[in-house]
């Protein structure tokens, strides 16, 4: 077999992008109020449809990678992850956009779950195979922090859309390393894939994050929303049933009988449900409310996502000390503790009082999230690594588009719930977000612009201390969960045992 670190380091670049690719947006948001005149549900729209094309397709990419080969399946999905990239640098309009990054959504399902079967199927050990995610997760960590600071410099210099051209010449890197590195790996007795079920599983998710979305946005009360609400359970419904009788289902049901596997998928959801919420928050808060440039405000976060890449590789060894159970729920309590300091904030900000809040955070973002994938990918064998790699990522995506969409709804209800307009100022715009306002208010004379600005940001910051509280009180029900479904994980988990336990 070839170097099995140089096959960890084109596979942890691969995630990389797409974690930078996830963050990266989130500081560009203001420019395409600007730019583009997004509105504030076209602005969540074009921060979720990537997160949801990529969920609803995961876990097919990850069987289809497991069946003609998880290097082949990584190149493909990396040519074209380039070539949607440039599409979406040069969208003309936030309609267009939304469809570019659904594009983008449709590339990254393919080389997700394929970054992470190659580390399950390349490190056997169980001891290397926890460090080896580890490492792997620190990436992604750190492709969180580096996507603001790099976000920063382009669109401090640039437009809006080199963001996404950035994707270029690093996807050339990933294919080149790839095809000289990476060895090849599939599932030999894999069958044709069901395409009903495929069919089941991304109309099931796609009909469910609609209702879920709609619903934050507009209430339970329209008629398509419970329509579509009741339709993605059916479809969700009958597809689980579907893989129980067929003898080469995309997902292996029996696997969440394992509280191993199970809790970690749910605690994985939660807790990026959770910290999707600050991504977002923050990204106005910094640029908005202080003022600060989109660089400062990337790099103002970026000891937060370095410290999760600490955690990754922490994480191995303080298993050993405290359980899978203690480090995941560590993780999470710290991250509690967090939000409740935000909580705290207002329109000054003493940053190093705010630093160690970000580093301990982060550091509790790479134990969790180290542990878990360990759990999910130990779990299942290693012919159907892509399968399991893709339940693990799709409850990632699901939870972080949900968390953005419906924590962000939170956000949104709090800061126009809480706006109090001067009289004579008009205040559509500004009661649809505080860019909206502060758009407005550029507008007027000194004075009532000045009014403007600052009941909005008053108002904003009600919203991120209501969402804050929300997010503690999730990430608290997240420690306990992982706690108890997680008690009594072996420490090292060998695969010769999972593979027994599932016979």
């Amino acid at each position: 077999m070839k170097n099995k670190w140089s096959c960890l380091a084109i596979a942890c670049l691969a995630t990389l992008l797409l974690s930078l690719d996830l963050t990266v947006l989130h500081l560009a948001l203001p420019s395409l109020v600007a730019d583009l005149g997004a509105t504030s549900t076209q602005l969540l729209w074009i921060g979720d449809m990537y997160g949801f094309a990529l969920a609803g397709l995961l876990v097919t990419m990850g069987n289809l990678g497991d069946r003609i080969g998880r290097k082949r399946l990584l190149l493909i999905g990396a040519a074209a992850f380039g070539a949607a990239s440039v599409v979406t640098a040069y969208a003309p309009s936030a309609e267009l956009l939304i469809a570019a990054r659904a594009l983008l959504g449709v590339a990254a399902a393919t080389i997700m779950p394929s970054t992470l079967s190659i580390v399950r199927n390349v490190f056997t050990e169980p001891g290397e195979r926890t460090a080896a995610i580890g490492i792997w997760s620190g990436m992604s960590a750190a492709g969180f922090a580096i996507g603001p600071v790099v976000g920063g410099l382009l669109l401090d210099h640039f437009w809006w859309g080199s963001v996404f051209l950035i994707n270029v010449p690093i996807m050339v890197l990933v294919i080149v390393g790839g095809i000289a590195m990476l060895p090849e790996s599939r599932n030999p007795h894999a069958g044709r894939i069901d395409l009903v079920s495929v069919a089941l599983s991304v109309a099931g998710i796609v009909t469910t994050i609609y209702a879920i979305k709609e619903a934050a946005h507009k209430g339970l009360e329209h008629a398509d929303v419970l329509g579509a609400g009741a339709a993605g359970i059916a479809l969700l419904a009958l597809f689980v049933w579907r893989q129980t009788r067929l003898a080469e289902p995309l997902i292996d049901v029996r696997l969440f009988g394992r509280r191993a596997f199970s809790a970690s998928i749910l605690t994985n959801l939660l807790a990026i449900f959770a910290m999707s919420a600050m991504m977002l928050m923050f990204a106005w808060y910094l640029q908005l409310v202080l003022g600060w440039s989109p660089l400062q405000a990337g790099l103002a976060q970026l000891p937060g996502g370095l410290s999760g890449a600490v955690g990754g590789v922490l994480a191995a060894k303080l298993i050993q000390h405290i359980g899978r159970n203690g480090v995941v729920a560590l993780g999470m309590a710290m991250n509690a503790g967090g939000f409740l300091y935000y909580a705290t904030l207002g329109a000054e900000l003493n940053y190093l009082m705010l630093l160690p809040v970000m580093v301990i955070q982060g550091m509790g973002v790479g134990f969790a999230f180290t542990v878990n994938n360990d759990n999910v990918l130990a779990t299942a064998p290693r012919q159907r690594a892509g399968a399991a790699a893709a339940v693990s990522e799709t409850a990632f995506e699901l939870g972080g588009a949900l968390g953005i969409a419906i924590l962000g709804t939170v956000l949104t209800s709090a800061y126009r719930a809480n706006l109090e307009l001067p009289a004579a100022v008009p205040g559509e715009a500004a009661r649809e977000s505080l860019a909206g306002a502060l758009s407005t208010a550029a507008a007027l004379p000194a004075e009532q612009g000045g009014q403007l600005v600052r009941a909005a940001q008053d108002a904003f910051l009600a919203g991120m201390h209501l969402t804050s509280v929300v997010t503690a009180g999730l990430l608290a029900v997240v420690t306990v969960l992982a706690l108890v479904g997680l008690r009594g994980v072996p420490k090292e988990i060998p695969e010769e045992v999972l593979t027994a336990a599932r016979s």
